[in-house]
């Protein structure tokens, strides 16, 4: 089992509590009452990937099952996919946020593009036993192939495809296991007849190291979630991707048995209530003015009744 990186108990008070107990009048049952029960005994694991923004999530998920009365221990910061997903299918873990296309991708590998609903099912389909999704989320952090605008406007980028027209060598950045995803550069060659001059790891996720390589021209492409805020200013661009490179990636939680239906409404609520525009503005949050995870959990869960 894995160290937690945050042990954070955040409470609730009356007021949270009360719009927790409205909304759940609006599901099939009470989480707050199933809570109270002999279920909220057992311990309820979350996790999250070594990526701030799936931190956040997993935060929110823990703080609402808190203020439901379900005891949590957090292990944040696990890793990337390949660290923390045996443990997941082990049943190590009770609930972890995650993004459809790209579990779905780790699970089968040659999974076929569609809609987010088609993922959504697929992915059901393809999780071990003693898995199980809930709700997905509308919000989405979806992979991309991002360039510098300088760089698109200078050869006239506007999807993947079109990266066959550069003349210059482009080296390739990102975190190291982007190599091995059913989209890296070597797909790209397959598929486009798009060469590289090489790799260079940068093991932020994305973040403001990899967004300074790719503006200082010391790599010309990188793989960055859209949910990022460093698209906010206009100075990288995602490429298109017509051909479906990259499935939907709506944020989902993936439970383990333990999660009772109570738990499920909570999460389920969560789900429902956070949208593209509110993972970029919690990302923002975070990348720009530096504030913790559990921090802005707690504000969001307050302004959004929840």
């Amino acid at each position: 089992m894995f160290t937690a990186n945050r042990g954070r108990l955040a409470l609730f008070g009356a007021v949270a509590v009360g719009a927790v107990v409205a909304l759940a009048g609006c599901a099939t049952g009470d989480p707050l009452a199933t809570g109270s029960g002999d279920s909220a005994s057992e311990t309820l694991i979350v996790g999250s990937q070594d990526y701030y923004s799936n931190e956040i999530i997993a935060e929110i998920y823990s703080q609402a099952l808190e203020d439901g009365g379900y005891t949590v221990d957090r292990q944040f910061r696990i890793g990337q996919r390949e660290v923390y997903l045996p443990d997941i299918e082990a049943g190590g873990i009770d609930v972890f946020p995650e993004y459809t296309g790209s579990l779905l991708q780790a699970l089968e590998p040659d999974a076929a593009a569609g809609t987010a609903d088609d993922v959504y099912t697929a992915l059901e389909s393809a999780l071990p036993d003693g898995l199980s999704l809930l709700d997905r989320a509308d919000a989405s952090d979806q992979n991309s192939w991002t360039v510098s605008k300088a760089f698109a406007e200078q050869y006239g980028l506007t999807d993947i495809a079109s990266l066959a027209n550069v003349t210059e060598p482009i080296t390739v950045g990102g975190n190291s296991e982007l190599e091995e995803r059913p989209y890296n550069p070597e797909a790209l060659t397959a598929k486009y007849g798009i060469e590289f001059a090489g790799f260079t790891p940068i093991e932020d996720g994305g973040g403001p190291l990899t967004v300074k390589a790719l503006l200082d021209g010391d790599i010309q492409i990188t793989n960055i979630y859209t949910a990022s805020p460093a698209f906010a200013d206009g100075s990288i661009v995602a490429l298109d991707d017509p051909d479906n490179l990259f499935l939907p990636d709506n944020v989902v939680p993936v439970v383990s048995d333990k999660v009772d239906d109570g738990a499920a409404d909570i999460l389920n609520a969560v789900s429902a209530a956070l949208t593209e525009d509110v993972l970029v503005t919690l990302n923002a949050r975070s990348s720009n003015d530096q504030e913790s995870a559990d921090k802005i959990a707690t504000d969001w869960l307050a302004e959004a009744n929840l």
